[in-house]
């Protein structure tokens, strides 16, 4: 057996560790999708009926019924913004079980073992693509709930999943390299959360154009945005342009950056 077959054998074990982790601990899991589910909530019934207006959507009940909050024209215009936030959602956790186990000693123990110091990695950071794949289902199926109606065609809705699969595994990297570098489970629950929320400064609630000039230019220029529209532009049927190309411009840059990062800190650990 190769040294890249032996890679692969210890990475798929430490996916399965991590997975068997996540279902007997999944709260971490939930909170992933409680935070853009009352995103979506709070957006869309209280802040709805303004923010379509203003970007002229027509205000609506949730069942559709004219003259009461939310709008119908809003939710499938933020829907997408928040499915995103899903997936900058999942960073949290994996930064969190990344610093437990590089606390707890377990990675000592692994050292004594005849695995792959690579598969440690690979599997914390394969395990967070899986999970927040699912988060992002989860939330998918409720904002669906609340009104938010695709017209994406099949094959769309599987090129909108791998631009999510893409952006989730950018952003894994960059939390399991937070991970490796905080000293304790707290700190690196913090330091993922401008990842949360730089989608709030991008197009994920109202359009760019509304905000003023420096926001404005900062909002269509960071790596969010360019995501969000493709996601928008796929599902929804509007202009996406330059948006996909920069969108995965982006992940395959966030992707090298999060890897390099968190492969250099690993070594550090290690070695200490």
């Amino acid at each position: 057996m190769s040294t890249l077959s032996y890679a692969a054998r210890d990475s798929v074990t430490m996916l399965r560790r991590n997975l068997k982790h996540a279902l007997r601990y999944p709260s971490m899991t939930v909170s992933v999708v409680a935070m853009p589910v009352l995103m979506l909530l709070l957006f869309n019934y209280v802040f709805g009926g303004a923010l379509g207006a203003g970007i002229g959507g027509t205000p609506t009940s949730a069942t559709g019924t004219t003259g009461t909050t939310g709008t119908t024209d809003y939710i499938d215009y933020v829907a997408p913004g928040i499915i995103l936030m899903a997936a900058t959602s999942g960073a949290v956790a994996t930064a969190v079980s990344v610093c437990v186990d590089m606390t707890e000693g377990i990675v000592n123990r692994f050292r004594t073992m005849a695995i792959s110091r690579a598969s440690f990695l690979t599997g914390h950071v394969v395990g967070s693509v899986i999970q927040t794949m699912v988060s992002i289902a989860l939330v998918i199926g409720v904002a669906l709930l609340m009104g938010f109606r695709p017209d994406a065609t099949p094959v769309e809705w599987l090129a909108a999943a791998g631009v999510l699969a893409l952006l989730t595994l950018a952003l894994s990297w960059l939390a399991a390299a937070m991970g490796l570098v905080a000293k304790n489970a707290e700190t690196a629950s913090n330091m993922p959360m401008p990842l949360t929320f730089l989608p709030f400064l991008g197009s994920a609630i109202v359009p760019p154009e509304s905000m003023p000039t420096g926001l404005r230019w900062f909002a269509e220029y960071q790596p969010f945005t360019p995501a969000i529209e493709t996601l928008r532009g796929l599902l929804m049927g509007t202009e996406i342009g330059t948006s996909g190309y920069l969108a995965v411009a982006w992940c395959l840059g966030l992707s090298l950056v999060g890897y390099l990062w968190a492969r250099t800190a690993f070594k550090r650990g290690v070695a200490r």
